[in-house]
């Protein structure tokens, strides 16, 4: 990590629409910078694009520069400017403190070059980690009270008309063709003819092979 002025910046800002103007984040995130003395070596604007997003195209690009050892610090104007979610924020902040890179943050007082911002980062990830136990636990709570009632948990099982199917089959039919005039995938239908084949202790013999027709 480099030191005092010779630190180098990246400047992260957002706005959800292309009509709405970055020039508020963008001026306090480049007063920030000269105080501190950092060499800016990016501005990074993602317009119209949603804070849902994991993948933006500016936010890309800077995490290309992070990958590459091209930074020191990441700043933006507000964490959910930047993450799309506490998790997200807490992914990323680990990933740039594996590699050295500290993460500024102006409205939320975080800063993680110094020791309280690295206390609030902890607080955040304590409690991000609190509220993915309790959704845990709910969840697991949920499925045992689901099974005592005897419901039946998972997807539902795809029934396929064998005899239809093997009719098909002896008319020519690759098992593809018999997937599609049946309206089930390909794996469904080729396992009920390799068990129905199996029952008739012909081992499957048709439906060993297909001509991917």
């Amino acid at each position: 990590m480099r030191a005092g002025s010779s630190r180098r910046a990246a400047l992260y800002l957002r706005v959800s629409t292309r009509e709405q103007r970055p020039d508020l984040q963008l001026d306090q995130l480049r007063d920030l910078a000269e105080r501190r003395g950092w060499q800016v070596v990016g501005e990074f604007i993602d317009h119209g694009e949603s804070g849902g997003k994991d993948s933006r195209p500016q936010l890309d690009a800077l995490m290309q520069l992070v990958h590459r050892a091209k930074l020191d610090v990441v700043c933006c104007w507000k964490f959910d400017r930047f993450a799309r979610s506490v998790r997200h924020l807490i992914v990323t902040l680990e990933d740039l403190n594996a590699r050295g890179i500290d993460f500024v943050s102006v409205q939320d007082a975080i800063d993680t070059s110094t020791p309280t911002g690295r206390f609030t980062f902890h607080v955040i990830a304590a409690v991000a980690e609190l509220e993915r136990e309790m959704i845990r636990d709910r969840t697991r709570a949920g499925l045992a009270a689901a099974r005592r009632r005897g419901k039946r948990l998972g997807r539902p099982p795809t029934h396929v008309n064998v005899c239809e199917a093997l009719r098909l089959r002896q008319q020519g039919l690759s098992v593809r063709q018999v997937a599609a005039r049946l309206g089930k995938s390909y794996g469904v239908v080729q396992r009920s003819l390799r068990d129905a084949e199996a029952d008739d202790g012909d081992g499957g013999s048709e439906t060993s092979s297909d001509d991917g027709g």
